[in-house]
């Protein structure tokens, strides 16, 4: 995701539970792409603001403190519960694994990411479909003239 210069659909924080034992929330910069979702750690600086034009540009920090949920391995999005100013809601990952994340309930996390990800698993199946298609015309082609 971030080396395919996806632009951003949505950008701000979230909290994200962690898997310790004290599972405590954790802030983090979020970016929301067509392809997925970036977790980036709160303490480094914002990327500089550049022309709308131009795709977001790629944060400063080590590729390793930033986490891709990847629409690809994503299941679903789960709304869990609305306590207090807060929304709860949980990624489920391909693989089973679920992230648990909480944001103020105007920001509309969960219901922006879930609406990227149905698009996203839209835009594979119409190329899956177009892809058999493909397949099966030119088997259904004739060989030419014999």
């Amino acid at each position: 995701m971030l080396e395919s210069g996806c632009k951003a659909v949505k950008e701000g924080m979230l909290e994200k539970r962690s898997d310790g034992l004290l599972q405590l929330w954790k802030k983090k910069r979020c970016i929301l792409t067509e392809e997925g979702l970036l977790l980036i750690p709160p303490k480094h600086p914002p990327p500089p603001q550049q022309q709308q034009q131009q795709p977001p540009p790629l944060p400063a920090e080590p590729a390793a403190k930033i986490k891709e949920l990847h629409f690809s391995n994503m299941k679903t999005v789960d709304c869990v519960e609305r306590k207090g100013k807060y929304v709860y809601f949980t990624v489920v990952m391909a693989e089973g694994k679920e992230i648990d994340f909480r944001c103020a309930q105007e920001q509309g996390w969960n219901a922006a990411i879930t609406l990227q990800m149905v698009q996203y698993k839209n835009r594979q199946a119409i190329l899956a479909v177009r892809s058999t298609r493909q397949k099966q015309q030119h088997l259904a082609a004739p060989h030419g003239p014999r």
